[in-house]
């Protein structure tokens, strides 16, 4: 079986009530709200990573104001090609930003689409990836593990 590691970094950036999120194609169709980020680049610290990512998916600067925590992954995926399943990981570096500079606006020829701020309390009626709840709880609870327990099923 092939094994693949995906390492990511994220940003939780909440300001007056409300999240920054960024628009995903969905799979079977439709979209899906996801926190802002994405995958590194060998050689890039997480740290630019997720400052980069923030910049090309919603069009703001932002500061990293900390690291909230880790989550990850694992999920075997059928390869179509090689007839082999994946098994793949993912480890993803979730942090605080803060908004210092930039215009909102949608990320051009990339992977999301839209950008855009959604009042906390609203969250839970979105369609959703599972890691902003994981941010979300990370960044309310700032546990001292760095791990959701919630989104991770221990609570």
């Amino acid at each position: 079986m092939r094994k693949t590691l995906r390492v990511a970094a994220y940003a939780v950036v909440v300001r007056d009530g409300q999240i920054l999120l960024a628009r995903s194609p969905a799979d079977g169709g439709g979209h899906e709200w996801v926190l802002p980020g994405g995958g590194m680049e060998h050689g890039e610290d997480p740290y630019d990573t997720v400052r980069r990512e923030l910049m090309e998916e919603t069009g703001y600067r932002i500061d990293v104001t900390g690291l909230l925590g880790i989550d990850s992954v694992r999920h075997t995926f059928p390869n179509r090609r090689r007839r082999r399943p994946v098994d793949h990981q993912g480890l993803r570096l979730v942090y605080e930003g803060l908004v210092t500079g930039g215009e909102l606006r949608p990320e051009t020829n990339g992977s999301t689409d839209l950008a855009a701020w959604h009042d906390l309390g609203a969250v839970s009626g979105l369609r959703k990836v599972r890691m902003v709840d994981v941010g979300l709880e990370l960044w309310l609870e700032r546990p001292a593990t760095g791990r959701a327990a919630k989104a991770a099923g221990e609570g």
